[in-house]
C-alpha cells in the first residue's frame, strides 16, 4: 500500500517510503523481494521503530512486521523455541513463560521486534551472560535475490555466524530459533548509592551478582543500582500501587515532567537532578522478565558505547569530568551495564567482556555536543557504538574495531551483492554493498 511518511520512536528519524507492506507469511516476504529487485527498488525491514538510527530508512519498500508474530514451534527436549521474526518481545516473553520458558537475559525495554533487537546487538546486564543474539541458534533469511537461506552452526555457517548480528543489511530475517531456559525468578534489588563508593568496588558488584547495573545522575554525586540473582524464591511482587507509584508516576510522570522544565529552564536541571536519587530502597521477587524491562514513556535521544571491562570506572569518570566542565546542563542519567564475550562479527562485544556506557538527551534538546564529546572518551578505548543508538562513526573508523569485519563484508557481498537492504546509514556505517573492502578504501 502507499505511504505517507513513518517515523521512529524517538521521532528524530522519518521517511516517506515509496510502499509500506504488511506481510503475513514468508511466502508474502519472498514476494516483496523478488518484486522489489525486479523494479529495482531498495528494502528495509521495521519492526517497533526503537533505534535511533536511520537504520531503517528507505524511500523504497518499507516492511513491517506487525502481522508477523506467530510463535511456530517449540521443542521441549531442548528448550529451543522458532518465531516469526516480527515478534515483539513483551509478547515472546509471555509465549515462552507460558510454556515454562524464558529468554535467559534481556534488555531494560520490550518493545522491540526479537528480529530488530538481535540485528543491532541489543543486550541486557550481566557478565557471565552475552547480549540477545548470543541466544540465536538458527535463522531463515531472504537474500537480496527472494532466495531463503536456512542456517545454524552446521547448514551455511557462514551466514549464520554473521547474521546473529546483521544490522538489517544482509536480508530479511523470516524466522529466529532462540536457545531458552527454564523460566526463573529473580531477586531485585534498587537503591541509590554514592557514585564514588560504587566505583571503588566496581569488580565486586559486577562479578558478584547475576545481573548488575547503574545509572550515574549528572550534577550529583549519586547512582541509581539495580542488583538482580536468580532465585528459587517463590514470586514476592511489590504491592500494585507501589508498583505503579514506582514504574509510573516516578521514572515516567514525575521524571517526564523534570525532564520538561529542565528544558523550559536548563539552569534548574542540577536542582531537579537531586530529587532523582530520593525514592529509597525496593525489594521483590518476580519472574525474570517482568524485572529485566520497564516502561518508557519519555522520549529521548540516546547514543551507546561497549568498550573493554576493565575501562568501566575510568571511562565513567571522564565523562562525569566532561559534564563538570563542559557547563552542559544534562538531566538523563547516565546507565552503565556489563556483558560476557562473543564470537558475532559485529557484535559490539565480540571478543571482549564488555562495559556499556550509555547516555540520553530529553527529546527535544541538542544533544551533538554531549555525545561528540562522549564518542571522543569511548575513542579512546576502541569503542565500538550500539547500532541502533546514535553515534558518529563512518565504516572507515569502525572496521578496524572488529576482528572479522571482512568476514562479515563477504557474507554481505554474497547475500546482498545489488544492495537491495542497504541504505544511507549502511552506507555509512558498513560502506557501500557488493563493494570489496579493497575497492572502497
Amino acid at each position: 500500500m502507499a505511504s505517507n511518511g513513518w517515523q521512529n520512536w524517538a521521532r528524530n528519524q522519518q521517511c516517506r517510503p515509496a510502499r509500506v507492506d504488511s506481510p503475513a507469511t514468508e511466502d508474502d516476504l519472498v514476494r516483496i523481494v523478488r518484486e522489489a529487485a525486479a523494479a529495482g527498488e531498495r528494502v528495509k525491514v521495521v519492526g517497533a521503530g526503537h533505534s535511533f538510527t536511520g537504520i531503517a530508512l528507505t524511500d523504497g519498500r518499507l516492511v513491517r512486521l506487525d502481522r508477523y508474530q506467530r510463535v511456530l514451534a517449540v521443542d521441549p527436549a531442548t528448550n529451543r523455541v522458532t518465531v516469526q521474526a516480527g515478534i515483539p518481545l513483551w509478547k515472546l516473553n509471555e509465549e515462552l513463560h507460558a510454556r515454562g520458558l524464558a529468554m535467559p537475559n534481556l534488555g531494560d525495554i520490550a518493545y522491540q521486534s526479537v528480529a530488530g533487537a538481535i540485528a543491532t546487538a541489543t543486550h541486557g546486564t550481566g557478565v557471565k551472560l552475552t547480549g540477545l543474539a548470543g541466544a540465536v541458534v538458527g535463522m531463515r533469511i531472504i537474500d537480496g535475490r527472494g532466495d531463503v537461506i536456512e542456517c545454524d552452526a552446521e547448514r551455511e555457517p557462514e551466514v549464520f555466524h554473521a547474521a546473529r548480528v546483521g544490522l538489517g543489511a544482509l536480508g530479511i530475517v523470516s524466522t529466529v530459533t532462540l536457545q531458552c531456559v527454564p523460566a526463573f525468578n529473580l531477586r531485585a534489588v534498587e537503591s541509590p548509592a554514592r557514585v564514588d563508593e560504587l566505583l571503588t568496588h566496581l569488580d565486586e558488584h559486577i562479578y558478584n551478582n547475576d545481573h548488575f547495573e547503574f545509572f550515574w545522575v549528572p550534577h550529583t554525586g549519586w547512582a541509581l543500582t539495580k542488583w538482580n540473582n536468580r532465585t528459587d524464591e517463590p514470586e514476592r511482587p511489590r504491592e500494585k500501587w507501589r508498583e505503579f507509584r514506582d514504574d509510573i508516576l516516578l521514572s515516567n510522570v514525575a521524571f517526564g515532567a523534570l525532564c520538561r522544565v529542565g528544558r523550559l529552564r536548563p539552569s534548574l536541571i542540577p536542582r531537579l537532578s537531586r530529587m532523582i536519587p530520593s525514592s529509597g530502597r525496593v525489594e521483590y521477587v518476580e519472574r525474570s522478565y517482568r524485572v529485566f524491562a520497564s516502561p518508557r514513556m519519555v522520549r529521548f535521544y540516546e547514543m551507546e558505547y561497549a568498550i573493554p571491562i576493565e575501562h568501566a570506572a575510568e571511562a565513567l569518570n571522564r565523562v562525569r569530568a566532561f559534564v563538570k566542565q563542559s557547563g552542559l546542563m544534562i538531566s538523563f542519567p547516565v546507565e552503565v551495564r556489563f556483558v560476557a564475550a562473543d564470537d558475532i562479527p559485529l557484535s559490539t562485544a565480540y571478543g571482549r567482556p564488555t562495559c556499556y556506557i550509555a547516555v540520553h538527551v530529553f527529546q527535544g534538546m541538542q544533544y551533538q555536543q554531549y555525545f561528540e564529546a562522549v564518542e571522543d572518551i569511548m575513542d579512546d578505548y576502541g569503542g565500538r557504538p550500539h547500532w541502533g543508538k546514535l553515534h558518529f562513526q563512518t565504516s572507515e573508523t569502525l572496521a578496524p574495531r572488529y576482528a572479522e569485519w571482512e568476514r562479515f563484508q563477504a557474507v554481505r557481498r554474497r547475500l546482498d551483492p545489488e544492495g537491495r537492504f542497504t541504505n544511507a546509514y549502511l552506507e555509512r556505517a558498513l560502506g557501500p554493498a557488493g563493494v570489496p573492502a579493497t575497492a572502497s578504501a
